[in-house]
């Protein structure tokens, strides 16, 4: 006779109260909007973090995801990191045509630059910038270039610095570019040579925490793309004025392509360049 067949377990369902609850904190720790027509991203990740941290129940579990290192690991579960290296690439044409040859006037030879990624996801943007310079910029060696790339997510932090990528990262990049900078593939993967990953410093940080934004210092070019998509007017206005604090005067914001910071406040301007359209710090 055989053993009898245990009940499949019941479809994990947030109540509008819960969801509210768990939208609510979401958006408390990234900025970041969600709602009833993403019920069920948001109820897969909360039953897969309730299962991995043993919580009985949604309201305990949320209470403990309210701080600590929980937390942490919640914003890991809701964070987007879909990038290429050489996206947009018209913008990294802009940095090296017409930005850093703008940015080194008021400069001397050997003084230092400095490049915010944010977010960098994991590393295809900040990367993409010390390729892209080393390939396209001649002054390169001239001055002292700090690239910094930051994101919300821990986890894609640490995947970003280890600088392994997939063949999908990797297939805007030239066959010579590709051959140049990273190690021959190894199970579908391949890295990046240690002078690249070396020449990026990575740290996390949350567009939305002004202290996390003040903590990374000054920049003279931001490239902040596709995360204000995500915001609301309240998280967009913050994120804004991070982004103004964080910039040197003068300096360049490049956000993604169907980003406008003219919807969101007059601290910048606009400005029209060959080959793409930024924002200064006046």
């Amino acid at each position: 006779m055989s053993e009898p067949t245990a009940p499949p377990p019941e479809p994990f369902h947030l109540s509008p109260e819960d969801l509210e609850r768990a939208t609510q904190l979401i958006y408390r720790l990234t900025g970041m909007i969600f709602g009833e027509n993403k019920r069920y991203y948001i109820e897969r990740r909360i039953a897969d973090r309730m299962a991995k941290s043993n919580a009985p129940d949604v309201r305990t579990y949320l209470a403990l995801a309210a701080a600590g290192p929980e937390a942490e690991r919640l914003i890991n579960a809701f964070t987007v990191n879909e990038t290429y290296f050489y996206r947009e690439d018209h913008q990294l044409a802009a940095l090296s045509n017409t930005i850093l040859p703008e940015v080194v006037k008021s400069r001397r030879p050997g003084d230092l630059i400095r490049i915010w990624s944010m977010p960098c996801s994991t590393g295809e943007e900040p990367y993409s910038i010390a390729i892209w310079l080393l390939e396209n910029w001649p002054l390169v060696d001239a001055y002292n270039i700090e690239i910094v790339g930051s994101d919300i997510d821990t986890q894609a932090v640490a995947a970003a610095r280890a600088g392994y990528f997939n063949q999908r990262s990797l297939a805007k990049l030239p066959d010579r570019v590709r051959e140049a900078y990273f190690e021959p593939e190894h199970r579908h993967r391949r890295k990046l040579i240690d002078d690249l990953c070396e020449s990026v410093r990575f740290t996390a940080a949350n567009l939305v925490d002004t202290a996390s934004v003040v903590a990374q210092g000054k920049f003279d070019v931001v490239l902040c793309r596709n995360l204000l998509i995500y915001f609301d007017d309240a998280s967009r206005a913050i994120a804004a004025k991070n982004l103004y604090t964080c910039l040197n005067p003068g300096g360049f914001l490049c956000l993604g392509h169907s980003e406008s910071m003219a919807r969101i406040t007059e601290r910048f301007t606009l400005a029209r360049l060959d080959d793409a359209i930024v924002y200064r710090r006046p």
